[in-house]
């Protein structure tokens, strides 16, 4: 359950900044395929990813 929230989370701000994955990584310092997996729900955001994933979200005003 909370890898479907953390992975539409992911999605919403992808969308939020008009990134593809690749991009989204990019400005992560992640691969594509880490994001795809994220994505997909098949991993989720290692601590440091998700403290820049939070960071994110606060600088783009998104609610949790």
């Amino acid at each position: 359950m909370m890898e479907n929230v953390i992975s539409n989370q992911i999605k919403e701000i992808r969308n939020h900044l008009g990134l593809t994955q690749e991009k989204f990584a990019a400005r992560l310092g992640v691969t594509f395929p880490t994001v795809n997996r994220w994505e997909n729900g098949r991993t989720k955001p290692s601590p440091l990813a998700q403290k820049q994933i939070d960071d994110l979200i606060a600088q783009l005003g998104i609610s949790n």
